[in-house]
This record gives structure tokens, C-alpha cells and sequence, in this order.
């Protein structure tokens, strides 16, 4: 049943609320009642600005226990990823500001230590809770003050291994510490694994027992308690009077780490968000009434949909191919593929570093295996590339979606950094795509490369419209490509800026500058004939790539350096994202930021041009 009803809700208790002091100053039937108004703030801001819906109606009225019994920003309160952090945020002196979410200039959608002293540590991937909660918990205690720390974690994050790396250090070390699990049974997509079905024999118990490991045989015990935690609940999650009451009692009562177990409905009390399969994640822009999402329509397939079709098609003729995905079926494509062959594909719920090295044993059996992970979650499992992946030398194909600026989601999400730790590795084979048709062919590429370990990376949201190769051939390795000649400057492209090379070069045309453009396609191993011949045959060469220094233009200088051709007679920049984290703001804005558009690449050239034209 929906929490919402038709008419326009009055918001007089939201009205008073300038920080959660004021939530103190209310009866319980008072904070009952805001929370019913909360839920349609957040339901009416979401719905102008877009963002992670369900995961923050699923915690209304334990956002509003929280403040209410705890004495925040004294007690620290952590939330797990922050996709839930849209009611705190209300709550916590920026409801004026709400409307500018994830918008350039405007707030995060995730907790932010910058933006509020109400944000204790900064979040927006998922599983750090605990260990950042421990180390609150710690200092506090070495420091001899008082005062509690909570940290909110979804049952989806539990899948990961940090988690319980965790509860392991928080258990044997016996601070205190609150843990509160808000468990929906729904992470972005629906939980995998054992834990989750530990999580839903417990939630069986009924809602709303208090129930302590004293009370129950060993064999009954949690698996939490077994890790050194009082274990509570399961409660209803979304029962103010009875969330006040437990919060109360363990506020007043914890001496060491405790494990509450808060049962939700991620969506809570908005019927599209409830009934939709993944209970409106993250949402685009939404008529309230109909829950229609606003979205533009595409002129092109996405790059994550041309993926996935062409590893289809790959797996179609090839029986060892293998998917893996890190809870991430939908935003990586891989449930299409899970649709077509759902015996070789995997997801193995928010656990980086073993869907890589579960995918090196693959590998090592002769598989096929492609991880398709985004890029910066892949930075979660370093080691195991490291270690497990390019040491031994095995085939194991990364296909690495979200590469440069991606928007509204901001720094936390940027894949900026992949180009640089994946390019140094021996052994390590680094492509990216510079349209659609570029990323199918490198799906063939990888899915017939046996040698060792490849990567190819691919931008988020739609493609350019250009045609898609029916039959695709595997592409040289190492090999880049002319795509128009010119004579005085070389725009070397490694990636997705090579549509801004274009309209750069119909720039500089006036200028009375010619321009070659070039398609790198290879960060390792370097097309090096192919520069070579940019270096000795033009006034300048400026390489350009959607990722921070130390990347592709490195790599060229460094092959450049080290032959010798770095004497004067051609120019050479290196156009990378900048040494900052870009906040959130369209992508266009973002690149504008990161001067790695069209314009910056036109003055770049005009100017470098004209330095060594004129000394």
C-alpha cells in the first residue's frame, strides 16, 4: 500500500525542522507524522532532479529515529554507499538546497565530508562502513571522549569482502560500535550469495522481537554474533515507535559492538518504486502521478547495450565464454546475457576482487571469461589484476564500462585512473573504444584473444549512430588508425574524445592549420610505427584521452623519450583529464571542466602553433 496519497501533503513538522536538534522537541505520534512528510519531500524533490529513489524511501523512519535519539554530528552516523542519504540530508539543514542534487554547483548525491559537518565520512561505493565506523570508534576512545558511532549498511554491501574484514577487526576488538543493517532483500539489483539467504532466514523471526543471542541455542545464533556482535531484530524498519524504542535502549545500554537488524522495503510508500524490478534504483526526472520516467529519447544504442549484444553474439559461436559481473547485471548489460545463457553467466554480488580471480580460475580451466566491471569499481581489485591476472598471464578479457566523466554521479564514479594502473602491468593488452562500431570489434578482439590478459574500456550513455559491423574482425593488436590526413598537426585519440578531435580539426581549418587525426586504439601494446610517423611528418602532435595523467600520453612520451625523438623538430602535449576530482554536472560540463573539448583542443593547438611558429 502506497505511504502517499493524492492530495498535496502539508509539511508544518518538516516546516520546523533546521537540524535534527528540532526532532527532539517532538512526540513519537510528531515524528511518525514526519516521517509520512518526509517521504513526500523526497518523493517530490527525486522527482524533479532524478537520483537513487528507492534506496532512500526504504530508510525514512530510520532516518528519523537516527536524529532523534542520536545526538549527531557528536554522534557519528555513517551511511554505507549513501544511494540512501537523500532523507539525512533533509534532515540536516539542506533541505533548501535539495533541488539542486547532483547537479553542477549543487549537492552530492552521495554524503560528502565537504558539504556537511552532518557527513562524517564520504561514501559512494558500498561496503566501507564498518571499517571507517571502527575507526571513528577508536580514535574516540583513545582520545577518552564519549559519544556513539552508527553505521548504516544495506544487506546488498554485505556481499563484499571488506565488510566483513569489518565485523571481524569490530568484534575482536570490542569497541562500541552500533551497526545497523537495513535489510530490503534488493541490493541495485536483487542479492546473490549465501549470506543473503542467512539474512532472510533471520528476517523469518517476526518483525519487531528484540531478540538476543542469550535467548537462543548456539545453533540459532547469527553469523554475527559468531563475529563478536550482540545481534538484535529483526525490527520492523519502518515502525517509528518501535525503531525509537530500540535505538533508545542500545544508546543507553551498548558497551560493545551490536548488530541491529532492521527489515525495510527498499521503495517504501511509493507504488511504482515497490512494484518496479528494481524498485526505481536510480531514476531519471518522474511524473509522481504515473511514475513515468522522463527520458530523452535515444538517437543511438548505448555503449553498455552494444556491449552486451556483441558478447552475445561472441557467445553465441563460442561456448566458453563466461560473464561475470559484480552485482552490477543491468548497469553492466550482462543480464541480457544472463537471459541468453544463464548457465555461463555469474554474478557474484558486490565482490570485486573475487569475480577477478574467480574469473583467472576460469581462465586457467580454458574459459573464456569476460568481468565486466566499471572502471572505478575495478580499482577495488587491483591486487587480484595484479597478482592473480597479469602475473600468471592469464586470458581473462576485462570489459570496463563507465571509462572518463560520467555525470550526475560525480568524482566517486569517474573512470578516470584505469588506463594508468591496467597500461603498467606486463603482460596487459589496453583498447579503447572510440565509437559503438570500435567497441564491437574489440569485443571480437578479446573474445578470440588467448594470449594474455586484455582490457577495453567504453564510455557510459548512448553512441554516435554510426553503423555496427555485422561480421566484426578482430583487430590488430597494437595497430591504431588514420582517420583523416593533414599536414602540420597530428590529434593522436586514444578513447571517446576522437568525436571532439573531429570537430577540432573543422576548427582549426580556418585557422589556416591542417590537422591529421589519428586513432590510437591501443594504449598498450603502442601502435609506435604509427607515432613515429605523426612525430616525423608533422609540426605538432597532441595526444588526447578521457583519463588522468600518467595514462596514454605518458606512454607515448615515454616511447618518444626513449628513441630519441624528443629533439625540438616536432611538438608534443598531452591533453588528460586534470590532477582534481571534477564534481558532478552534466558530462559536456564536466569535459568543458576537464578541457577536453573541442574548444580546448582547438586553442591548444592554435596556441602551441603559434609558440613555435613565433620564437
Amino acid at each position: 500500500m502506497s505511504f502517499i496519497s493524492k492530495e498535496v501533503l502539508s509539511t508544518s513538522l518538516l516546516d520546523r525542522v533546521q537540524s535534527p536538534t528540532d526532532l527532539k522537541t517532538m512526540s513519537e505520534d510528531e515524528l511518525a507524522s514526519l516521517a509520512h512528510e518526509l517521504r513526500a519531500e523526497i518523493i517530490s524533490i527525486v522527482s524533479e532532479t532524478g537520483g537513487h529513489l528507492g534506496s532512500s524511501l526504504g530508510v525514512i523512519e530510520l532516518t528519523v529515529a537516527l536524529h532523534a535519539v542520536f545526538d549527531t554530528p557528536d554522534d557519528v552516523l555513517i551511511w554505507d554507499v549513501s544511494h540512501q542519504c537523500y532523507p539525512h540530508k533533509v534532515l540536516t539543514g539542506r533541505r533548501d538546497r535539495m533541488r539542486t542534487l547532483r547537479k553542477k554547483d549543487g549537492l552530492s548525491g552521495f554524503t560528502r565530508r565537504a558539504e556537511s559537518p552532518y557527513d562524517p565520512f564520504g561514501a559512494a561505493h558500498s561496503s566501507t562502513s564498518i571499517s571507517a565506523g571502527l575507526g571513528f570508534a577508536v580514535a574516540r576512545d583513545l582520545k577518552n571522549q564519549s559519544g556513539h558511532v552508527v553505521c548504516v549498511i544495506g544487506d546488498g554491501a554485505l556481499t563484499a569482502g571488506m565488510a566483513y574484514e569489518g565485523l571481524n577487526n569490530a568484534g575482536d576488538l570490542g569497541k562500541r560500535l552500533i551497526v545497523i543493517l537495513n535489510d530490503n532483500n534488493m541490493s541495485i539489483s536483487p542479492p546473490t550469495g549465501a549470506v543473503s539467504n542467512h539474512l532472510n532466514a533471520l528476517a523469518s523471526n517476526a518483525p519487531g522481537a528484540a531478540l538476543k543471542n542469550a535467548a537462543r541455542s548456539e545453533k540459532e545464533r547469527s553469523l554475527f554474533e559468531h563475529m563478536g556482535f550482540s545481534y538484535f531484530g529483526p525490527v520492523d524498519g519502518h515502525d517509528v515507535s518501535g525503531l525509537l524504542a530500540t535505538l533508545s535502549d542500545l544508546k543507553d545500554t551498548q558497551t560493545g559492538p551490536v548488530l541491529l537488524h532492521a527489515v525495510t522495503r527498499k521503495g517504501a510508500g511509493y507504488s511504482y518504486a515497490e512494484t518496479s524490478s528494481d524498485k526505481y534504483h536510480g531514476v531519471s526526472r518522474f511524473d509522481i502521478p504515473s511514475g513515468k520516467q522522463s527520458k530523452t529519447p535515444a538517437k543511438a544504442p548505448s555503449y553498455t547495450k552494444v556491449f552486451a549484444q556483441s558478447l552475445i553474439a561472441e557467445a553465441e559461436k563460442d561456448d566458453t565464454i563466461i560473464a561475470i559481473t559484480a552485482a552490477m547485471p543491468a548497469g553492466t548489460g550482462l543480464d541480457q546475457f544472463a537471459r541468453a545463457f544463464p548457465d555461463r553467466s555469474f554474478d557474484v554480488g558486490i565482490a570485486e576482487q573475487h569475480a577477478v580471480t574467480f574469473a583467472g580460475g576460469l581462465a586457467a580451466s580454458g574459459m573464456r571469461p569476460f568481468c565486466a566491471i566499471y572502471s572505478t569499481f575495478l580499482q577495488r581489485a587491483y591486487d587480484q589484476v595484479v597478482h592473480d591476472i597479469a602475473l600468471q598471464n592469464l586470458p581473462v578479457r576485462f570489459a570496463i564500462d563507465r571509462a572518463g566523466l560520467v555525470g550526475a554521479d560525480g568524482p566517486t564514479h569517474a573512470g578516470a585512473f584505469d588506463v594508468g594502473y591496467l597500461a603498467n602491468l606486463p603482460n596487459m593488452t589496453v583498447m579503447a573504444a572510440s565509437d559503438e562500431a570500435d567497441l564491437v570489434s574489440m569485443v571480437a578482439t578479446a573474445a578470440r584473444f588467448d594470449t594474455g590478459p586484455i582490457a577495453f574500456r567504453y564510455p557510459r550513455g548512448e553512441g554516435l549512430g554510426v553503423p555496427l559491423p555485422e561480421n566484426p574482425a578482430p583487430l590488430a593488436i597494437g595497430k591504431g588508425r588514420i582517420i583523416a590526413r593533414g599536414q602540420q598537426v597530428a590529434l593522436l585519440s586514444f578513447g571517446a574524445r576522437l568525436a571532439e578531435c573531429r570537430k577540432a580539426r573543422e576548427q582549426l581549418a580556418p585557422h589556416g592549420i591542417s590537422a591529421t587525426i589519428a586513432d590510437a586504439r591501443f594504449a598498450k601494446p603502442l601502435d609506435t610505427e604509427l607515432i613515429e610517423e605523426l612525430v616525423s611528418s608533422h609540426d605538432l602532435l597532441v595526444t588526447i584521452e578521457e583519463g588522468a595523467t600518467g595514462g596514454f600520453g605518458a606512454l607515448v612520451l615515454h616511447h618518444l623519450a626513449a628513441q630519441g625523438f624528443l629533439d625540438g623538430r616536432c611538438g608534443v602535449r598531452t591533453m588528460t583529464l586534470p590532477d582534481s576530482f571534477i564534481q558532478q554536472a552534466s558530462p559536456a560540463d564536466m569535459y568543458e571542466t576537464a578541457g577536453l573539448n573541442a574548444r580546448q583542443i582547438t586553442e591548444l593547438v592554435r596556441s602551441a602553433f603559434s609558440q613555435r611558429h613565433h620564437r
